[in-house]
Formats: structure tokens, sequence, C-alpha cells
């Protein structure tokens, strides 16, 4: 199937982990493709996607990469010469924790990159450099981020699938349908008419700080992440001895959350432009270019947005090719598009500040369907 050839890079070691799973062959007469997906579309994603071999689009630059993880690493070590020769005072306080950030934020679009097998050729050097980044530059599971993300992209925007939308219904209600019927169920957990007002004081400040902090060891815990846990130890020793030699506990303290809320503001805005707008709802079992199109949308291409974003502005590309470099997601776009044009499928592309806007609308505008329905008698 689709998704199972985006996800793997090596697929004649996985196709043996799928013998014993195999329960049957159809009958003649039974078809290949479910009613709920379309056969030539399937038929011509396919085709685009041996295309897309044949270029040679799977195939990573690691010098992009290395550039990209050396550029993290002085930022880095910036941040921490900031303090040491210029002082604690605000001024150099301030400038290290910007540094920091946009360190902290380019290194989880590497690792990103990471996590998707899509830096080395060698599946076991993606690995041992993801946990690198994840776990001693940012101080997070490795396993953690592959377990929940690779749900996201099986089935995005799709409730009870994509852990990215549990918000819904505790925190926010997502999706015309779902506010709707949350309405007409009589269901309030919060203000939702209200949640584009405090959108901007929960998510993007906090996300970070506090629930990825907590779920992030959680995980890593329960499931017997070991190697994990231990790695991320050795960012919070790094820091404590690095920072802790030069600022005073609360100034610690104060800079170590400044920063969190800092990163998560950046990370929640930029991967939630791409998702919320779009459609959210159950899992309608459509073929795989169908569900990824309805879930994501496109930023306009600069060499500001490719950088600020992590390539992220290029989403529906990297939805439908998981493990594509995303230095390639430019060359691809014109055939993705084609291939939308010639099915008659949606494909968004926005400026980046329409994008972040749109966010802050989707909220909005749930919220008063959720309210209408809500009150209706």
């Amino acid at each position: 199937q689709d998704a199972f050839v985006a996800f793997h890079v090596d697929k004649v070691l996985v196709s043996k982990y799928l013998k014993p799973l195999q329960i049957g062959e159809l009958a003649p007469d039974q078809p290949s493709i479910e009613p709920t997906k379309n056969e030539k579309l399937v038929k011509d994603f396919r085709e685009l996607r041996a295309t897309v071999e044949k270029m040679g689009l799977l195939e990573p630059n690691q010098l992009f990469f290395f550039l990209h993880l050396a550029h993290i690493l002085l930022l880095d070590t910036a941040a921490w010469l900031i303090l040491f020769y210029f002082g604690t005072s605000l001024m150099p306080f301030i400038a290290s924790l910007v540094v920091l950030t946009v360190s902290q934020v380019q290194a989880s679009w590497l690792q990103h990159d990471l996590g998707h097998l899509s830096v080395f050729r060698s599946i076991k050097w993606n690995h041992l450099l993801h946990k690198f980044v994840m776990c001693h530059l940012i101080g997070a599971s490795a396993k953690w981020w592959t377990l929940l993300h690779s749900q996201h992209h099986a089935k995005p925007n799709c409730f009870q699938k994509d852990p990215d939308i549990d918000m819904h219904p505790f925190l926010f209600t997502l999706g015309k349908k779902f506010s709707v019927e949350l309405g007409i169920k009589k269901k309030k957990y919060m203000p939702y008419n209200h949640q584009h007002k405090y959108f901007f004081i929960t998510l993007p400040p906090l996300l970070f700080p506090t629930y990825f902090h907590y779920h992030t060891f959680y995980i890593a815990y329960t499931k017997g992440y070991w190697a994990d846990l231990a790695c991320m130890l050795t960012f919070y020793i790094r820091f404590l001895f690095t920072y802790g030699s030069l600022l005073e506990i609360k100034s610690l303290l104060a800079y170590y959350f400044i920063f969190r809320m800092l990163e998560s503001s950046w990370f929640v805005w930029v991967s939630q432009m791409n998702h919320i707008p779009m459609d959210i709802y159950y899992d309608k079992n459509l073929d795989w270019m169908s569900t990824q199109l309805q879930a994501t949308c496109n930023v306009e291409q600069s060499l500001f947005n490719d950088w600020f974003t992590g390539h992220l502005n290029f989403q529906i590309e990297h939805h439908l090719f998981p493990t594509m470099p995303r230095h390639n997601y430019w060359k691809v776009a014109p055939l993705v598009k084609s291939l939308c044009a010639k099915h008659g499928l949606e494909y968004q592309c926005k400026p980046l500040l329409t994008a972040f806007a749109d966010i802050v609308h989707s909220l909005k505008n749930s919220g008063e369907l959720w309210l209408d329905a809500y009150l209706h008698k």
C-alpha cells in the first residue's frame, strides 16, 4: 500500500516482517482497491512515486544537512558565549535567549528530518544522529517523537488517530463538523467561542514548557526507552553545568522557562498553520493522496520561509513523500500540483502571515459554529 511505501526506506528488510501477518489472498473477483479510494488517482500517484525515485529526489545531499547541523551547534555555543563574555545583565540575557531559541528550533527541524530517515542512506546513522539531536541537543525522547509523529503522518487530522489533534475537545473545538456536533450534544469543556483569544496564551507559549516536558519523560519511562532517558539527562546536565556556572538559580530557571516558551511559540505557529485550518474529522479511509491533501496546505517558498519553517512550508510534498530530503520538495512540487489539477484536488498555498492568521480565523469560526449549535433549541 502507498502508506507502507511512503514510510519505509529499506523495503526488502521490512517486508520480511509482513509474512506472519498474511491472512490469505483476495478472491479473483474482488477488487484490489477499496470503494472509498480513487483508483485512477492511486494509479497516477504510484506513477508519480516511480518518477520521483527515477529522478533521484529521495537521495539526500549530506552537505546540506552537515551545514545545517553546523549552524545549530554554532548558535548553541554562541548563546553561552554571549553570557560568558558580556555578563548576565538584561541585554546579554535577552540576546542569549534569542540565539538559543533559534538553535533549538532549528535543531527540532533537523531531528524531524532524521526521524523521517531523510538525512542518511543508512537507517542506522539516521537513528543515531536523531538520538543525538533530539535527546542531547533538545532534551526530549527520539522514540517518543517517532511514536507520535508516525501516527500523525498515517492519518493526519483524523480524530482519535492523529495525536496532534488530541486537544479536541478538552482545550479547543476543531473542525466545522466536530464543532457543530459538540454544540448539539451541549458539551462545553472550555468557552470555545473565545478559543481564538485564549489560543495565544495557551498552546503556543505553554506546549513545550508544560505538556511536552511531562509527556516525553512519561512515555520514555513507561515504554522503557532507557537509552533515550539516559541521553536526555545529558542535555540537562550540560545545561546546568554551563549556564548554572553563570546564572543564579532564579535567573537560571527563568532563562530555561523563557527559551522553552519562545521555542514552543515558534514551533506551534509553524506546525499548526498547515493543519488546523484544514478538514478535521473522523477517518474516511480515503486513498493516500486524498488523505494528505485534505489535511495539509503549503506556504509560499522563499529563502526565509524555507529556513524559518524547516521546509515545512512544503507540507503537502512532505506528507506525500515523508522520507524525501527537504531540499528536494521544491523540485517535486510542480509534479504534485499537476496531478492535483488533473484530479480536481485543491492544492492550497498561502503567504506565511496569511497561514498564521488562518489558524486564528479557523478557531474563531469553529467556536462560533459550536456556540450557534449549543444555543440552538
